[in-house]
């Protein structure tokens, strides 16, 4: 009787086994939809092998078989946090291996100019690079905690996380992402654009980059910026609300695609035809060439611009040209009737209606 037992549990161990070594071998699912995995630090084995079954990257049988594998290898204990690219058509024990050895997913990530902070974190979390939630109260809530070589006036991160296009490895997080690219804004910016070039509008970093998020908000051709950018200067120093669309667009705190009268009477500091002078701190994250265009703004008489279909400007020394350009191109058709068409910076608006 003990031999048969013996043996039926002999047979028992080897076919448990046996499944034990296909289910770990076997792939997980079929077809090769590749998907990011996000292991956060500290995660624990069980909640790891629940991220895997929703991603449907572990089978029903795979689940046992990984938790046995991670145990008796002693690979649990090795597993490292990051972002992987993993496919169903990988093996349990290909997936362990990967996430025991640290074979992170390394990306490259383009940040356009003019990304809000909103936007980026939006960006970031499509990329599987954390949250966006947690990207702003990074950048926001605890933005203080970031030290930086250059001064900043503001209480957010905003203007000053550089766009540019960045390589990110799995380990990275949003905190190591904000780093990157404020370090960008110091090598690209503070120590080079505003301590080595010129800055004929004399004004202080803080104010220079939150022009330069104006300039980028409004300006759609390159070789306009600098025009738009002597605009705003002019009615700066003539006393004039810069009345920029773009500033009411970040007022609203989500781009609506016509803007109404009501929209301009949008209570917040950051509304230029609410509020003279410049808004309390940048409206977005500025590239290179409207940080330029800050710091070397058009010399003209220039006050007013309006703005045609194909994203261009007419500009104007005074308000009766300014006027007479708006009735030109509506006159051909090539004006939008809509409150925010002068686009201005006088342009638009609100100054020529109430006129």
């Amino acid at each position: 009787m003990k031999k048969r037992l013996m043996a039926f549990a002999a047979a028992g161990i080897i076919g448990i086994s046996t499944w034990l070594v296909l289910a770990l071998l076997l792939p997980g699912g079929s077809g090769e939809d590749w998907r990011i995995i996000n292991i956060s630090p500290g995660a624990s084995l069980l909640g790891l092998v629940e991220q895997l079954r929703e991603e449907r990257l572990l089978s029903a049988s795979g689940k046992p078989a990984f938790l046995a594998a991670a145990g008796l290898t002693g690979q649990g204990r090795r597993l490292q946090p990051g972002r992987y690219r993993l496919s169903a058509s990988m093996s349990a024990w290909e997936i362990l291996s990967h996430l025991a050895e640290g074979r992170t997913e390394t990306i490259w990530i383009t940040i356009p100019e003019g990304f809000t902070l909103g936007q980026t974190g939006a960006l970031l979390e499509a990329k599987g690079i954390g949250k966006k939630e947690d990207f702003l109260a990074l950048a926001i809530g605890e933005a203080p905690l970031f030290p930086t070589s250059f001064p900043r006036e503001s209480p957010s991160l905003e203007g000053y996380l550089f766009p540019d296009t960045y390589k990110i490895d799995g380990q990275q997080g949003a905190e190591e992402v904000i780093g990157k690219m404020l370090a960008r804004f110091e090598e690209v910016v503070w120590k080079g654009l505003f301590n080595e070039k010129p800055n004929h509008a004399g004004l202080s970093l803080h104010e220079v980059i939150t022009l330069a998020s104006l300039v980028e908000g409004e300006a759609k051709l390159e070789e306009e910026r600098p025009l738009i950018a002597g605009v705003l200067l002019n009615r700066l120093r003539a006393g004039l609300k810069l009345e920029c669309d773009a500033s009411v667009q970040y007022a609203l705190g989500e781009r609506s695609e016509r803007l109404t009268f009501r929209h301009l009477e949008t209570p917040s500091p950051y509304n230029t035809y609410l509020h003279a002078g410049l808004p309390p701190g940048p409206i977005n994250n500025p590239g290179r060439a409207s940080i330029q265009a800050a710091m070397r703004p058009a010399t003209t008489n220039f006050l007013f611009y309006v703005a045609r279909p194909d994203g261009s400007h007419v500009f104007s020394r005074t308000f009766s040209e300014h006027r007479a350009a708006i009735a030109r191109l509506r006159r051909f058709g090539l004006a939008q009737r809509r409150p925010s068409e002068l686009r201005s910076v006088t342009p638009s608006g609100a100054e020529g209606r109430r006129k």
